[in-house]
């Protein structure tokens, strides 16, 4: 099965990626913010061009806030086109009183609850291979067909989205947008490609290191080696060990990395981290990504910013608000509170600020759904309405208003 991966063409160019880490490297100087976001886990069953379009339509609402509000370019980077592989805490989980073992990702098992379901196939593989070509072509069409046009930047704005006093507020912004579209094409600007497009990237957790050595490639003009899975590839809280082989594999690539940070981390450990992964100091090559908690990141955070702002090292900071605020509330729903997410995201600004170190974006689960998976928002959601649409395979995600309410939140942190 690895064979036939490695037979197969890259996904992603080498030149995708060296353009990312130039983007990354605006981001490592201030200058730009980074917004990675998209699904837990993606599913094959929850397939479609909908779905992409969607998750990549709340995307482009939170990158036009952000720009917007703050005159910040937004690098735009998703977590899709290979984000199946899960690490999960604990071997086996019980599914209605029947312990099976923890589902992995649609890349490893299915997730029907039958210990049939449950047994590793690598055939999946391939198919996760397939899936991700075609959301890759799905996403280039969009970003350079004119789905991201700004010219059409209320179409944006879904039906559910408009009907919140956030997305009210999106709609004011929108149309602020479009007066100043038409102020530019009265004076003659009529063909700003910048307006009409988009760039956008690809990441997932480099988990399946099989996968993912079947998918490196060499570059024929450098000699270098690059992963062809994904513009981006982190490594989670749960594999960023030292001397582990996830490690070894990012640092023999020259794709820009990601690494998870929980509130174990030490300074020792992210100086060496940063020591192994980026060596000769490279802007825009690594980017740390803090999910300590928001009743932890206050604490924990700021001797690691100092620690790699002192050793020299020009990454980009991001937050995950996400991870570290999951709770399973009494009905056995794995959730988040928005207000906890929001809190951790102002952790993490004024750790950054407190330290002098640029607070260079967000790491977020989201998607374009109506979904009621994370308490509070907007909606009020309550415990009572969790079971009403969980459709997600493992973690719980923002929905499209609440992810539009969080865009307006550190739209508001980033302003001067």
């Amino acid at each position: 099965m690895l064979r036939d991966l490695a037979e197969k063409p890259p996904l992603v160019f080498m030149g995708e990626a060296r353009s990312l880490q130039e983007n990354l490297a605006r981001v490592a100087r201030g200058q730009a913010f980074l917004l990675q976001a998209g699904d837990c886990a993606e599913s094959f069953k929850e397939f479609s061009a909908g779905n992409i379009g969607d998750r990549l339509k709340v995307i482009l609402q939170m990158s036009a806030i952000l720009t917007y509000g703050t005159g910040v370019p937004v690098v735009k980077v998703g977590r899709i086109a290979g984000q199946f592989a899960k690490p999960r805490s604990e071997d086996t989980e019980v599914v209605g009183g029947v312990t099976l073992p923890s589902f992995r990702g649609h890349i490893v098992h299915d997730d029907a609850p039958t210990p049939e379901a449950r047994i590793p196939d690598p055939t999946r593989m391939i198919a996760a291979y397939n899936q991700s070509a075609v959301t890759l072509n799905l996403l280039r069409a969009f970003t350079r067909g004119g789905y991201a046009d700004l010219h059409e930047v209320h179409r944006w704005n879904q039906e559910f989205v408009a009907s919140t006093p956030g997305g009210q507020r999106y709609e004011q912004m929108a149309s602020e947008i479009d007066r100043a579209i038409r102020f530019m094409e009265a004076c003659g600007v009529h063909d700003v490609q910048a307006l009409r497009e988009t760039e956008f990237w690809t990441s997932h957790e480099a988990l399946l290191l099989g996968y993912e050595e079947a998918l490196t490639r060499r570059d024929p003009l450098t000699g270098e080696w690059f992963a062809t899975s994904a513009h981006l590839l982190w490594v989670g809280e749960r594999t960023r060990q030292l001397d582990g082989a996830h490690l070894a594999f990012l640092s023999g690539i020259q794709n820009p990395l990601g690494v998870k940070l929980g509130p174990s981390a030490t300074a020792d450990e992210v100086r060496a981290i940063c020591d192994q992964l980026d060596p000769d100091r490279v802007p825009g090559r690594l980017t740390l990504i803090a999910r300590m908690g928001a009743a932890q990141v206050a604490e924990r955070l700021p001797p690691l910013l100092a620690a790699v702002r002192d050793g020299g090292h020009p990454v980009v900071w991001a937050s995950d608000p996400m991870h570290g605020n999951t709770f399973v509330n009494a009905d056995g729903h794995k959730t988040r509170r928005f207000e906890d997410v929001v809190a951790e995201v102002a952790g993490f600004f004024h750790a950054c600020r407190q330290e002098r170190v640029w607070p260079g974006g967000i790491h977020l689960e989201l998607t374009g759904d109506n979904v009621t998976e994370c308490l509070g928002g907007t909606d009020e959601i309550t415990d009572a309405h969790l079971g009403l649409r969980y459709t997600t395979t493992c973690d719980p995600r923002l929905n499209a208003r609440q992810s539009v309410d969080l865009a307006f939140r550190v739209m508001e942190l980033l302003e001067p």
